[in-house]
């Protein structure tokens, strides 16, 4: 079995959200007591939070690139950032180690194409939505990515994530939120899929809420880790 590495705390509820999926699958797959070796290095997101703001992003690099270097160093074969907006630092990071990096916007634009939706709109942070870094990815993965233009809704979609579900708050009316925005993405650009590009937003929308598929980077993320664990 080989040894995970993850880059935590960013934010916890999504950390306990990995930790639990990736044993229980490990769990239904080989059975018995079996579970997942995992070493997880949990951040205290409140100082990542203050960089963030700051647009001190090389600092956040560095931090992230000295914890990855930790797992490596502690036994880990394979590092994973649970969260999408620091994968605007993933090729930094892997830059810092001797072992893979499993990028989620590889793991989600596998999915995609199994599907055969290759046209997608894409929700996340506002640096997910506005920056190209995760958009880029997808679309060297052969996806066609559209994200909301309207500034409104690209700041209400990222406080959304920050003040209520990076703290457990789920609303019914922050949910309608989300779905009207998708609707109007299907009208205006034809996306036959949402790719939902935040580890916290799986909690909210679920594929009962709409009529075209959910791509969840988060679930992507964690079968693919569940493939590299059973990989031997």
């Amino acid at each position: 079995m080989k040894t995970i590495g993850i880059i935590g705390g960013m934010s916890y509820e999504s950390s306990i959200h990995y930790y639990e999926s990736i044993n229980n699958q490990v769990n239904d797959i080989a059975g018995g007591l079996t579970c997942a070796k995992l070493i997880i290095y949990n951040v205290n997101f409140e100082d990542i939070r203050k960089l963030m703001l700051n647009n001190d992003w090389d600092k956040i690099g560095e931090e992230l690139g000295k914890i990855a270097k930790i797992l490596e160093n502690a036994g880990a074969d394979y590092i994973v950032i649970a969260t999408n907006t620091m994968h605007k630092l993933a090729d930094y990071v892997q830059s810092q180690i001797n072992i893979p990096l499993i990028h989620i916007a590889d793991c989600v634009a596998d999915k995609c194409k199994k599907n055969n939706v290759l046209n997608v709109g894409l929700l996340g942070t506002k640096y997910t939505m506005v920056e190209d870094f995760l958009k880029n990815r997808l679309k060297e993965n052969g996806l066609t990515v559209t994200t909301p233009q309207n500034e409104e809704n690209i700041n209400e979609i990222d406080r959304i994530i920050f003040d209520e579900l990076c703290k457990g708050e789920i609303k019914d009316s922050s949910r309608q939120y989300y779905i009207d925005v998708i609707n109007d993405m299907i009208k205006q650009n034809n996306i036959e899929g949402v790719i939902l590009g935040c580890t916290e937003i799986e909690m909210l929308i679920k594929k009962d809420d709409l009529d075209i598929p959910i791509f969840d980077t988060t679930q992507s993320h964690i079968d693919s880790i569940v493939d590299y664990v059973l990989s031997e």
